[in-house]
């Protein structure tokens, strides 16, 4: 599968997840995990969202290696992020256990969004080289 769908597709299961998550909140009058609702919604559906469509749009053929290291270290990265904050604002953990583990995962979605502005910079160099004649 394209690296764009397989990014597509997580997007839209944050997006349930999130949207899933929201509609309890409400009915629940229980807004404890807001700040989990929104990185779900933002960092796993709209940034991957946003990365399909770079990756459909801008930077088709790059390295498929260099992509797929983008793409699993963004979506573990977004897992863990969501999932710790849900465990912390639920609760079930407490700050000083989930600390380490979330500041990691926010250094990694930070990591995986600069491999994608290194392979958008990289990008029109390689066309150049496979089109000759082609402006850049």
């Amino acid at each position: 599968m394209a690296i764009d769908r397989r990014f597509l597709l997580c997007g839209f299961a944050y997006a349930i997840v999130g949207m899933g998550l929201g509609v309890y909140m409400g009915a629940s009058k229980d807004h404890a995990l807001f700040i989990a609702h929104a990185h779900i919604l933002l960092v796993g559906f709209v940034v991957s969202f946003i990365y399909a469509l770079i990756h459909k749009l801008w930077i088709v053929g790059s390295s498929p290696r260099l992509g797929g290291i983008q793409f699993y270290l963004h979506q573990l990265a977004t897992l863990v992020l969501t999932g710790g904050l849900v465990l912390l604002f639920s609760g079930a953990m407490p700050e000083a256990t989930l600390g380490p583990v979330l500041g990691m995962a926010s250094v990694s979605v930070l990591l995986a969004a600069l491999l994608m502005l290194w392979m958008i910079l990289r990008m029109p160099r390689e066309r150049a080289a496979m089109h000759p004649g082609a402006s850049g």
